[in-house]
């Protein structure tokens, strides 16, 4: 029997990305997404275990964002944050369900699929290119990832709310969830602190954060909802366990060196390159869309709160993937959207991936900042 050439494949694009992302300066979100592309069109296709473990990489990345976010800090800037993240999500949520309905001659669900896939900022991406340039520790970088937060907070209530049927394990996962994260920080300190944990290589602390990650996960495919809320809420309630970052600079290590790279890899494999070319107009026009409306809603207020680093808050903002990828696969699956039509807008969505945190690193580099922690 043939060995499974697949693992060897996926091993050369996680080194390969890496290594293109030291050379070139760039996040290696965005070569890992490139490569995945090509290696999708050239005839590679995701194993089943790669599919689990770029969802799983999803959640792990989203945790790690909550980790970050300075809950004082977000707090005390409320207001600020709540309000960008509005127009974040509003301005291409309209743009896109109307464009789509009255100018591609879209379904009225297709168009709303659209609509909340685009109105997202990509969480995973965000984090990705702050952790990677240190200005996760920056007062920008912390409210450009509670912003991305409350952002993807009204995506995912937008799907709910339109399309998703809750049943009882819905209720289930509500409740269990709620009631692991209102006694998570108590328990956790005992965890994390334990002087028996000290310089051991089982790693229990980590372990634990991915059994709690993989629990919301199995809870939330059982109630037809996502695991991405709990487990920014559980990394929210982790920080403060976090701050000598002997813990969380393990955590990341594991996550950056084999889980997380398979969510950027198999987003890439799900384009096809022939269907955007049958498509190219329409996929331009949709980019620019999503491009103009998140610029719209977003640029003016950033000017106001963040005057300083406005073009690399507004790029960034500008990104998509993580639940925009989400409700479109729930729009494929549910009938909404036909095979064009998904991968038109898995292309807008990786589009938006890669060129805004393109153009955000090259000529639109933040200002440095004193460092939060």
């Amino acid at each position: 029997m043939e060995p499974d050439k697949i693992p060897l494949i996926a091993g050369l694009l996680i080194f390969a990305a890496s290594l293109l992302s030291l050379k070139l300066g760039l996040s290696v979100a965005i070569f890992e997404i490139i490569l995945g592309l090509g290696a999708g069109n050239l005839g590679l296709h995701a194993a089943g275990w790669m599919v689990y473990i770029a969802g799983f990489g999803g959640i792990v990345l989203t945790f790690l964002a909550g980790a970050e976010v300075d809950a004082r800090l977000l707090r005390d800037n409320f207001r600020a944050a709540a309000t960008l993240s509005l127009f974040s999500f509003l301005a291409p949520f309209a743009a896109g369900y109307f464009f789509c309905r009255y100018a591609a001659g879209w379904t009225t669900p297709a168009s709303l699929i659209t609509g909340i896939a685009l109105s997202e900022t990509s969480l995973a991406v965000v984090y990705s290119v702050l952790t990677e340039t240190g200005l996760n520790r920056s007062r920008t970088g912390k409210l450009l990832m509670a912003c991305t937060f409350l952002t993807n907070t009204l995506t995912a209530l937008a799907l709910s709310f339109a399309f998703l049927k809750p049943n009882l394990y819905t209720l289930l996962f509500l409740a269990v969830s709620g009631g692991f994260l209102v006694f998570a920080g108590r328990f956790s300190a005992g965890l994390m602190n334990h002087p028996a944990l000290a310089g051991k290589v089982v790693e229990p602390e980590i372990k634990y954060i991915f059994f709690a990650l993989l629990a919301f996960i199995y809870l939330a495919e059982l109630g037809s909802s996502q695991a991405m809320l709990p487990a920014f809420l559980f990394g929210l309630v982790m920080s403060g366990h976090f701050k000598s970052g002997t813990v969380k600079n393990r955590l990341r290590t594991v996550a950056y060196a084999f889980i997380t790279p398979f969510f950027f890899i198999v987003a890439g494999m799900k384009v096809s390159l022939p269907a955007l070319w049958g498509a190219a107009g329409l996929f331009a026009a949709l980019f620019a869309v999503k491009q103009a409306a998140k610029f719209a809603g977003v640029y003016f207020l950033a000017g106001r709160y963040f005057p300083a680093n406005r073009g690399y808050f507004t790029l960034l903002m500008s990104t998509g993937l993580t639940f925009g990828l989400m409700a479109a696969l729930f729009g494929l699956k549910a009938g909404m959207l036909d095979a064009a039509q998904y991968s038109v807008l898995t292309g807008v969505l990786i589009a938006s991936a890669v060129i805004p945190t393109f153009a955000a690193q090259r000529w639109f580099p933040p200002l440095e900042e004193e460092d939060l922690v």
